[in-house]
């Protein structure tokens, strides 16, 4: 069954990565994948943090579970403990997938990043664990969990 996923990661350094996980769910119906436009992103930035929060609060309506996308910087970002917190308080189910192996668009990996979850949510690597394949599977057990 289809669940309204919102996807968090840090927007500067991993949209590549991130883009390559959003992108499949595309060729299946397992996932429905929300996440921030960037040009909607860089307007909010722009007008401040309310408008940030606005922005996030606004995309979270409506999804069951959060996806956070786990680069080499995710646990440092503000916005994403913010989407992390927001996540859980809204009930949703949450998981991690680690995206540090995903290839950037000049080849490079990355160094595996922090896990910025709280304890007892599960993690997953995109690549080890044939993330193309498992998504929907762990969004899946993210919602039975939650609900």
């Amino acid at each position: 069954m289809a669940h309204r996923t919102f996807f968090s990661f840090h927007y500067e350094r991993d949209v590549w990565r991130a883009s390559i996980v959003r992108k499949s769910d595309v060729t299946k119906q397992d996932v429905d994948a929300e996440w921030i436009d960037g040009s909607l992103w860089e307007e909010a930035k722009k007008q401040g943090k309310d408008a940030v929060r606005r922005l996030i609060d606004d995309a979270l309506v409506g999804t069951s579970v959060a996806a956070v996308l786990i680069g080499n910087e995710t646990s440092t970002r503000q916005w994403v403990k913010y989407e992390i917190n927001e996540s859980i308080e809204r009930g949703n189910g949450l998981l991690g997938i680690h995206i540090h192996k995903i290839e950037d668009r000049q080849g490079k990996t990355a160094p595996k990043g922090a896990n910025p979850l709280p304890g007892g949510y599960k993690t997953y690597d995109w690549v080890d664990h044939d993330g193309y394949v498992n998504l929907g599977s762990w969004v899946d057990a993210a919602h039975d969990e939650a609900h």
